[in-house]
């Protein structure tokens, strides 16, 4: 049983690190096509979402049958439910990328100037970088590399911050751009909700090491 169990466990580590990189992937295509105004890209990202819907669910019904079937205890039990978690804060990062993506196609039909009122490349390296620490986390089951993506969420909040402000102000010079400077703005934003989906993921791989609940927490 023993045995069994831990195979199931590597292959639920190996299927959810896939999906990870697959999210991961669509983010920076996401990106990619905001900055390259490239509508073909933007809708591949779009139409590639229905790959991520059937892998979570697949991972989901995986998970489910390695509970009911095989009966896990401690640490095997909590990180099967950490990963049924992380499955679905990845599935909406996925929602997310088509956000982006979504917004890109609205700057094209905006005739957009792709001069952008804030670093977008920088705030995607930070994100991009989180979700790839927040993967080894997962596959090592290593709480020390999940606090270093709840210190980095820190840093997205306070970039953020400094983004809104700058719309503010490109808004108020170019009030003829009102409507394309919020659409980055709401890049940006959605950049932000993806970083808090890797603070859940950050937090259920604490809780799998630890067996306690950090939600909530304050991180700083």
């Amino acid at each position: 049983m023993h045995y069994r169990m831990q195979r199931k466990i590597a292959t639920l580590k190996r299927d959810i690190r896939s999906l990870g990189n697959l999210v991961g992937q669509r983010v920076e295509e996401a990106i990619q096509a905001i900055l390259t105004r490239d509508i073909g890209l933007a809708a591949a990202v779009i139409a590639g979402d229905k790959e991520i819907d059937i892998a979570e669910v697949e991972l989901e019904e995986a998970c489910l049958a390695a509970l009911f079937l095989d009966q896990p205890v401690a640490s095997d039990l909590r990180f099967i439910v950490a990963v049924m978690k992380i499955n679905n804060d990845l599935e909406r990062i996925g929602d997310l990328a088509v956000s982006i993506a979504e917004q890109s196609r609205a700057l094209v039909e905006l005739n957009a100037s792709q001069d952008v009122p804030f670093d977008l490349e920088g705030e995607t390296r930070i994100v991009t970088g989180m979700l790839q620490i927040s993967l080894e986390a997962i596959v090592h089951i290593d709480a020390e590399l999940a606090e270093r993506v709840l210190e980095q969420d820190d840093e997205i909040d306070r970039i953020h911050g400094e983004m809104y402000e700058l719309v503010r102000a490109a808004i108020e010079k170019e009030p003829n751009r009102t409507a394309e400077h919020l659409r980055y703005l709401s890049v940006s934003r959605s950049l932000e909700r993806i970083a808090d989906h890797l603070t859940n993921i950050a937090e259920d791989i604490i809780y799998t090491v630890h067996g306690e609940i950090n939600r909530h927490a304050d991180h700083g």
